[in-house]
Order: C-alpha cells, then structure tokens, then sequence
C-alpha cells in the first residue's frame, strides 16, 4: 500500500548497516542528517560555541567507534542522543567547573526574535519585562539537578517524545514523567517569583 516507502528510522538502520560493514559515505550521511540536533543538545551544557563543536566531534567519533555495539533496541538518533549527553556531561566534569547560569543556552535566537517582534508592537516596559522573564527562565533551568534539567530540555527545547528521552537518560518513562513535571514544577516558581520581586537565587 505505501508503495515501498521507507520511514525515517527504516532508512537510518539501512544506513547503520551500512556504515557497520565499512561503508563511511553512509556514516557521513547520518553525521550531516544528526549534526544541527546534536549540536543543539550539547548546547544545552556547554554554552561555548566552539567547545560545543568539538563535544559533538566527540561524539560522533564515539559513535562511529561503538557503532558495532548498536543493535536496534531503540531508534538511532536516540541511542547517538544518549552519547552525546553523556559526552558533554564527561566534558564538564573533565574540565571540573560547573558555571550553571552559562551552562545552557535555550535558543536564543528564538529569544531574540520573540523580542523583537515584541518591540515592534510593545512599549519598553512591556519590552523590559519579557527580557526579564526570559532571564528568570533561563536561570531557573540552569539551577536544576542535572536529571532535571537534561529531561525538561529534551522535552521542551528539543521536542523530543518521553519514550525518547527514557532511553537516552536510561531510566522509566514513569521516572521522565517525574522529572519534567518536577523541573517545569520548580521553574514556574523561580519565575513567578522572579515577576513577583521575590526571587532569592544561589540558597
């Protein structure tokens, strides 16, 4: 009936196959397909730009080199996902500093465009006060438990299913569920405090 269509997983493990039995090109074609995802939830812990890159050289190197380990037990992008959460959390605690209000960077781009629509149809008031939401947001995720922080993020900024995201942190759905509601929970009330002038960070 569909013509012998392939979906996307079909045609990822065809590449994999692929590039387990040598074929690189294959391998090349997944790292071009992945890079911009990958790219995007390293961001999430390491906020320099050319630090980011080289966490997603790493681990896409590490993928290449356990990619005989993948058996298919879950979709590729979220086995390659796991790897490179796990890289940018080794490359913290290698370089031993831990900036949590730089950590992470939740699309600014997207920030800065919302703001300048804002702009053009707001006062400066109105201006100010989406600014200052927008830092009390960012501030508060960065504040999270790691656990927290990596479910709420993969969730909101990177869409990704709960499914998804219990494979990539190896944990139950239940305990995903937990974990965002928990995160979103904790952020809603740094950020109301913040509007409400009784935020009180860094106790």
């Amino acid at each position: 009936m569909g013509g012998g269509s392939v979906t996307d997983e079909e045609s990822d493990r065809l590449l994999v196959e692929r590039a387990q039995k040598g074929d690189l090109r294959a391998f090349d074609l997944l790292v071009i397909k992945y890079q911009h995802r990958v790219l995007s939830v390293i961001r999430r812990f390491v906020s320099d730009g050319d630090e980011a890159q080289d966490v997603a050289q790493e681990s896409f190197i590490k993928a290449f080199n356990a990619l005989e380990q993948f058996r298919g037990d879950s979709a590729f992008y979220t086995w390659l996902f796991r790897i490179a959460t796990n890289t940018a959390k080794n490359h913290l605690v290698a370089r031993a500093r831990r900036t949590p209000v730089v950590d992470i960077d939740i699309d600014d781009a997207v920030s800065q465009d919302e703001g300048e629509q804002l702009r053009d149809h707001e006062g400066p008031e109105a201006v100010m006060a989406m600014q200052e939401m927008e830092q009390a947001i960012k501030r508060a995720v960065a504040e999270l438990p790691d656990e927290l922080r990596t479910a709420l993020c993969l969730r909101e900024f990177d869409g990704l299913s709960y499914e998804d995201i219990a494979a990539i942190m190896d944990c139950p759905i239940g305990t995903v569920r937990s974990r965002i509601f928990r995160g979103r929970e904790t952020v809603d009330k740094q950020v109301a405090a913040v509007m409400n002038g009784e935020a009180n960070y860094g106790q």
